[in-house]
């Protein structure tokens, strides 16, 4: 079956079986950030996001995301960095597996809520596993990032 995906702002055609998973048409063509971690579509770890939306690549069809837009941690490199700088300066990376899956949702949290509460990032977040943090370094990290932007927006005024 032949199928046309934009994947981080460049079209790809590719001829694929009708039962290939988003998540492996992805990562065969290159990116890598998207993790395979249960099988089950309960650990967050293959979030991408389709027309700029986050889901879990693990069930979805890649034939059903042909027409669409995939973006993948890859293609989110400016945003990731200035947030991934948070994360790591509270130690909430430990492994780094969880990482990419965490941070797309992280920045739909961002682009969706200026100011969350902190339940409000806790529940945004709860389909992440993370096997070694226990999220406190994460939530600092969240919250350390939206201050730094909160600040820089009011130092722009």
């Amino acid at each position: 079956m032949l199928i046309t995906i934009t994947l981080n702002g460049k079209k790809v055609t590719d001829d694929v079986a009708a039962d290939t998973l988003l998540i492996d048409f992805v990562r065969g063509h290159g990116c890598l950030s998207v993790k395979r971690g249960c099988e089950t579509a309960n650990c967050g770890l293959c979030t991408v996001f389709m027309d700029e939306k986050p889901v879990l690549s693990c069930s979805v069809l890649a034939a059903r995301a042909s027409g669409h837009n995939i973006t993948t941690l890859e293609g989110l490199q400016g945003e990731a960095a200035e947030f991934g700088a948070f994360i790591a300066d509270q130690g909430a990376e430990q492994c780094g597996f969880c990482n990419p899956g965490f941070m797309m949702n992280a920045i739909a949290l961002f682009r969706e809520k200026q100011d969350p509460t902190d339940e409000e990032i806790k529940e945004y977040l709860a389909g992440n596993l993370c096997r070694c943090s226990g999220y406190e370094g994460q939530l600092r990290g969240i919250r350390a990032y939206l201050d730094w932007k909160k600040q820089r927006e009011e130092d722009a005024q």
